[in-house]
C-alpha cells in the first residue's frame, strides 16, 4: 500500500511532467535544464588552430559573467591533449582533463556542452556523438561533406532537442542581419544576382610543414581520425593538412564558400541551390595536394516550382593572388546591397533615360547605410577573439542557459551544407549538380552523388 509520501512524490512528478509536457519539454530535456547559478562545464573536441586564435578568445569574453567553465579537452593527438591542457589551465585557473577521445570525455561527470572544432569532414560524426551524449554544442562549420553524414546529423538534434550553434558567424552579425531585415521586407525588391568572392596569397594557407615532421602515427590514433571515410594508409599531411585533401575536406567551398552562402538562404529563405556548375583546377601551388586552389562555383536559386523566376550566385575564390577582403554584394534592378561597405546605393539600378525608352518607371534605391554599427567581418583564421565570433558564441552560451533556439541553427548548417556539397560534386564529377528534395540527395550525372 502507498505511504503518503510516495503518493506527493508521484503526484508531483505527474504534475511537472503535464506541466513540461505543455512547454513541449520532454523529461530528458527538462532534466538538462541548467539554473541560473549553476556553472555550466564545457569541454573542448579538437585543440584546433581555429579554436584557439577565435573560439577560445570568445568564450573567455563571456564565461564569468555567464558562469561557464573549460573542464576538459579532448584530441587524439597526445602533443595537442597535452597542450590543450595546459593551455586551458592558464586560462581558468583550474585542473583540466586531457582525454584521449571522446568516448573519455563524454564518461566525465558535470559535462554540459561542448566546443566541436575538428577536421572538415568529422563535424557532423562529432556533432551526433555530442547530442547522443546529452550534451549541447557549438559546431564548426562546413557542418557536413556528405549528405548520409548531413542527415544523420539532423536527424540526431532534432531528436535530442539539443542546443547546437552552427559556426556561421555572420547571423550573429549587426549588419547581417539589418541586411537580412531590409532585404526581407522588400525594400530592396528581388534579387537578381548574389556575387561572393574570397581570395588569398597565401603559399602556406592550410599547410602544417613544421608539425607534419614532428607528428608520429603512434603519438595519435589515425582509425578514429579517419571515421567512415575509405581507409588510407597513414599520411601526416592528410592528418595535418586536412583542408588539402578530399574526402578529408572540401577546401574552398567548406571553408569559404559554407560562410558566405548562408546568407543567401538567410536573405532570401530559400534552402538550397536548383542547380551548381563548378570549373577551376590547381595552378599555382603543386604542392601535391587534391583540393583546387581556384575554383568558380554558379548557382542557380529559386523556387523549385517555378523555374521561370529566381537569380544567380557567383563565388570565386583564388589562393596565388589576393588580399583576402571577402566580397558578398547583392543586386536588384535598383541598384546593389554591399556587404563590405554595408551600404545600399542605386549603383546599376535601372536609369530613366533608360527606362523612358521602353516606357518603363525607372527603379534607383535610395543610397543609405545598413548598419551604422556594423559588425566587420573578420576574414583571417589568426585573428584573436573578433567581434562576430564572440557575439556569435555569447549567444550560443545564452541559449545553452535559456534553451532557445540559437542565430545558427543545426537547420542552416544542413542547408549550407547542401550547397557544399552540390558544389563538390559538380567540382569531382564535372556534371551540373542538382538537388532531389524528395529524397534529400545531390545527384550529378544522373546518380547520387557520396564523395
Amino acid at each position: 500500500m502507498p505511504t503518503r509520501r510516495k503518493f506527493l512524490t508521484q503526484s508531483a512528478k505527474a504534475a511537472t511532467a503535464g506541466y513540461f509536457g505543455l512547454l513541449g519539454l520532454n523529461a530528458k530535456s527538462y532534466a538538462r535544464i541548467i539554473g541560473a547559478n549553476d556553472r555550466v562545464g564545457v569541454g573542448v573536441v579538437g585543440l584546433s588552430d581555429r579554436f584557439r586564435s577565435s573560439l577560445m578568445p570568445s568564450f573567455l569574453n563571456h564565461y564569468k559573467e555567464l558562469n561557464f567553465e573549460f573542464m576538459a579537452v579532448s584530441d587524439i593527438w597526445s602533443v595537442r591533449r597535452e597542450e590543450g591542457q595546459a593551455l586551458l589551465k592558464s586560462k581558468m585557473g583550474t585542473e583540466i582533463t586531457a582525454c584521449r577521445n571522446n568516448d573519455e570525455l563524454y564518461n566525465l561527470k558535470g559535462l554540459d556542452a561542448v566546443i566541436i572544432s575538428t577536421a572538415d569532414f568529422q563535424h557532423a560524426l562529432h556533432c551526433i556523438e555530442a547530442v547522443k551524449a546529452g550534451k549541447d554544442a557549438y559546431v564548426e562549420k562546413p557542418f557536413a561533406e556528405t549528405m548520409a553524414d548531413n542527415r544523420a546529423a539532423l536527424k540526431a538534434v532534432k531528436e535530442s532537442g539539443k542546443i547546437v550553434q552552427i559556426g556561421s558567424q555572420r547571423r550573429s552579425g549587426s549588419n547581417y542581419t539589418a541586411a537580412a531585415e531590409f532585404i526581407q521586407q522588400g525594400k530592396f525588391g528581388p534579387v537578381t544576382m548574389v556575387e561572393l568572392t574570397w581570395n588569398v596569397n597565401q603559399p602556406g594557407r592550410w599547410r602544417r610543414p613544421e608539425l607534419v615532421q614532428k607528428i608520429r602515427e603512434q603519438d595519435t590514433d589515425w582509425k578514429r581520425f579517419l571515421l567512415n571515410r575509405p581507409f588510407e594508409a597513414w599520411d601526416p599531411r592528410k592528418y595535418l593538412e586536412f583542408r588539402l585533401f578530399w574526402p578529408y575536406s572540401s577546401g574552398m567551398p567548406g571553408q569559404w564558400m559554407s560562410h558566405q552562402i548562408d546568407t543567401v538562404h538567410w536573405f532570401t529563405g530559400l534552402e538550397h541551390p536548383r542547380s551548381v556548375v563548378a570549373n577551376g583546377g590547381i595552378y599555382m601551388w603543386k604542392d601535391g595536394r587534391r583540393n583546387w586552389d581556384t575554383t568558380t562555383a554558379v548557382f542557380d536559386y529559386g523556387p523549385e516550382k517555378d523555374p521561370q523566376s529566381g537569380f544567380q550566385v557567383t563565388f570565386s575564390s583564388r589562393m596565388h593572388n589576393g588580399d583576402e577582403n571577402p566580397t558578398e554584394i547583392y543586386y536588384s534592378n535598383g541598384g546593389e546591397l554591399n556587404l563590405n561597405t554595408n551600404k545600399v546605393s542605386p549603383r546599376g539600378g535601372l536609369t530613366k533615360g533608360f527606362a523612358d525608352a521602353m516606357h518603363m518607371q525607372p527603379n534607383l534605391l535610395e543610397a543609405r547605410s545598413i548598419d551604422d554599427a556594423a559588425s566587420k567581418v573578420v576574414a583571417s583564421a589568426n585573428t584573436g577573439g573578433d567581434p562576430l565570433t564572440s557575439a556569435h558564441m555569447r549567444n550560443w552560451m545564452e541559449c545553452v542557459r535559456n534553451r532557445k533556439q540559437p542565430h545558427a541553427p543545426v537547420e542552416a548548417g544542413y542547408r549550407h551544407a547542401i550547397a557544399t556539397i552540390m558544389t563538390n560534386a559538380a567540382v569531382h564529377t564535372g556534371e551540373k549538380a542538382f538537388f532531389d528534395s524528395d529524397k534529400q540527395e545531390v545527384m550529378a550525372g544522373g546518380k547520387v552523388f557520396k564523395y
